[in-house]
């Protein structure tokens, strides 16, 4: 479904991704690690189009994306859950996801979309009129996870759902990240808590200092302690 072929990408002289080659198969969970500033969210931003690659090729579907602008690309199937959230805090939670539906045709009907938000998300639904910035740290990862799916994408983005969550709410966050895929959205996750992201996926990426140095099966990758010690920061 996507396939990176030796993507190179700079922010101004600084090279950050240097050739990275990689592949999101159609059904699949594929988790892209690496600590920080390995790269992973310049990967991700190059794929949208939001970073212009400077060599190689992004396809989606058979077909190059890169060049193409941002709002092409997610109309074309692909969303992004951003880090850190990024919900608009000002705006209702309805507001905000119906702003996640902005890339369909104005008098489509939402009504499906948001039920199937809502059943994923009790708890939105119950704070629909409640503005994002007054929800806790987990409802506004849910909404912006919910926001993402109203684009009804065939693959989903998610950079860092973790990121800044008690341990109880990630377990209930890769639940439904697990949930989302199984009823059909392909998903390429970029993560540094990677345990939890591997005991989900398919495959994983190993990204370090802008290249990959490490590609196998999730299982595989758990299962190996040099690449454990070395790369998933574990002892």
């Amino acid at each position: 479904m996507l396939k990176l072929t030796g993507v190179v990408t700079h922010y101004g002289p600084l090279l950050v991704l240097k050739s990275v080659t990689l592949e999101v198969r159609a059904g699949e969970i594929v988790c892209l690690l690496g600590g920080n500033a390995s790269g992973k969210s310049t990967t991700m931003k190059t794929i949208l189009g939001l970073v212009r690659l400077t060599a190689g090729r992004v396809e989606f579907d058979s077909q190059r994306i890169d060049g193409m602008p941002t709002e092409t690309i997610v109309r074309r199937g692909i969303s992004l859950v951003p880090e850190a959230r990024r919900i608009f805090t000002r705006m209702t939670v309805w507001e905000n996801l119906a702003m996640g539906a902005f890339t369909r045709h104005k008098a489509a009907d939402l009504t499906d979309d948001l039920e199937r938000v809502y059943t994923l998300f009790p708890r939105l639904q119950e704070r629909r009129h409640q503005l994002g910035g007054t929800l806790s740290g987990g409802e506004q990862q849910m909404l912006a996870i919910g926001r993402a799916l109203m684009a009804r994408p065939r693959l989903l983005l998610m950079d860092e759902p973790s990121m800044g969550l008690a341990p109880v709410l990630v377990d209930q966050v890769f639940d439904i990240i697990q949930a989302i895929n199984q009823l059909g959205t392909t998903i390429l996750i970029v993560e540094q808590n990677a345990p939890v992201a591997l005991s989900i996926a398919s495959r994983g990426y190993v990204l370090q200092n802008g290249r990959i140095v490490v590609h196998d099966t999730a299982s595989a990758l758990l299962a190996t302690d040099h690449i454990r010690r070395a790369y998933l920061g574990e002892d």
